[in-house]
């Protein structure tokens, strides 16, 4: 089977596909991943057939109004000078994604929410479809509001939050999108007939959040798909370090927006003296800045998570799905600082799992609170329960599990239309 992937946005959007990719590969499915631009020598080192997508977008999130838009703060009127921006790109967008798309001629589109072109394709090649997701929040359920809202529950109004987030799309980018069916791909301005969708997959762990009662059997919660780091070993100065003390807390922010760096590196390391506790801080994404080296701190730019959290005591981050689920697939206590979009849900339920202690506020961020949770990691039930919950997700056959479902709903897809 010819399976074409099509994602969109940074490299925790990119990363699990590639994981998946390979599955599909060694499976004996040809396979193209379709991504923005500065993923090729990631994604072609993974042996993955590679097809750029343009990286407009993902660099509109460097400018001032992506930056603010995601930092809070202007946030509400950045993001509205951001749509701006980015409605003209949509156009060129679809127009290159067909392009891709129609040249590969699949069997299969499997695509990432934000792919908007992907089940237009699929109905216009007359394939099915399946969206393959990291978080939940394209299937409707009374469980648990849309993960993209900042709210625990919202009680009845839970499914229609889900309805809401599935149509963004269409409501931001409506106009656009009707006029490129109608232009490019010679369809009616709206979807008529049956649907191309042969199912849905989350590549998150039932383990973290428990599968609704509400969803059927066209949607799987397979477990994550983990991109590992093959042989990479910790270089010499971090082996020197990580052999010189108890195991370090690891720190890392990657990119996320609207901080000091200086100022944050600086209050890290107190409160890990404070505590009495070593670090390792990931400088890798621009949060956190190498500054005076400090004996119980150890600075890295970037290392593969499967590897380097065999060596840690706990983690804090910023709660992106592929980080929470690396740390916690480690068996690691997890403080979340969140920042937007799904990172205060994948929080609340880390709390919930008594597996990290409560997430910390980005706006309030104080030497003090960090050093709290620093000291919190150390409590012995919450190890124990992190620990079991480490071995529930390394139980997972995210990728095996995903292709046989792939397997099964394009093959029953097919029998409905026969």
């Amino acid at each position: 089977m010819r399976v074409a992937i099509q994602t969109q946005g940074s490299r925790g959007d990119v990363q699990p596909y590639v994981a998946l990719a390979c599955g599909l590969l060694s499976a004996g499915h040809d396979v193209q991943l379709a991504a923005p631009e500065a993923f090729s020598g990631f994604v072609r080192s993974h042996g993955v057939s590679f097809a750029p997508l343009p990286g407009d977008m993902l660099a509109l999130i460097d400018t001032p109004e992506g930056k603010a838009a995601i930092a809070g703060g202007r946030g509400f009127s950045a993001g509205l000078k951001l749509l701006h921006r980015i409605r003209p790109l949509m156009r060129h967008l679809l127009d290159r994604e067909w392009d891709v798309v129609r040249s590969f001629a699949p069997d299969l589109i499997l695509h990432h929410p934000k792919s908007l072109a992907s089940p237009h394709l699929a109905e216009r090649l007359s394939i099915p479809a399946i969206l393959a997701s990291p978080l939940p929040g394209f299937t409707p359920t009374t469980a648990f509001p849309s993960p993209l809202l900042p709210v625990r529950s919202l009680g009845p109004l839970n499914r229609l939050s889900h309805r809401l987030a599935i149509q963004a799309g269409a409501m931001l980018f409506g106009k656009t999108i009707r006029a490129w069916r109608r232009g490019t791909l010679a369809l009616p301005s709206s979807p008529a007939g049956r649907e191309p969708s042969a199912g849905t997959l989350y590549a998150y762990s039932r383990h973290l959040l428990p599968v609704p009662r509400d969803w059927g059997d066209d949607v799987l919660v397979c477990g994550n798909w983990f991109l590992d780091g093959g042989d990479w070993q910790p270089p010499l100065a971090l082996r020197q370090f990580l052999a010189a003390g108890e195991p370090p807390i690891h720190v890392g922010f990657g990119s996320m927006p609207g901080l000091d760096p200086e100022r944050l590196t600086a209050m890290v390391v107190e409160a890990l003296a404070k505590v009495g506790r070593r670090g390792l801080l990931a400088t890798g994404g621009g949060a956190l800045e190498a500054g005076e080296a400090a004996p119980h701190v150890h600075l890295i730019d970037d290392a593969p998570h499967d590897r380097l959290f065999a060596h840690v005591a706990a983690s804090l981050h910023h709660g992106g799905a592929g980080t929470t689920a690396a740390s916690l697939r480690a068996g690691l206590p997890t403080i979340i600082c969140p920042f937007f979009g799904d990172q205060p849900f994948w929080a609340r339920r880390v709390v919930t799992l008594g597996v990290g202690p409560p997430s910390l506020d980005r706006r309030s961020l104080s030497v003090a609170a960090l050093a709290s949770a620093f000291a919190a990691t150390a409590d012995a039930d919450m190890r124990r329960r992190a620990a079991l919950l480490g071995e529930a997700i390394r139980g997972d056959r995210g990728v095996a599990d995903a292709i046989a479902f792939i397997t099964a709903r394009t093959a029953l897809w097919h029998a409905c239309r026969a």
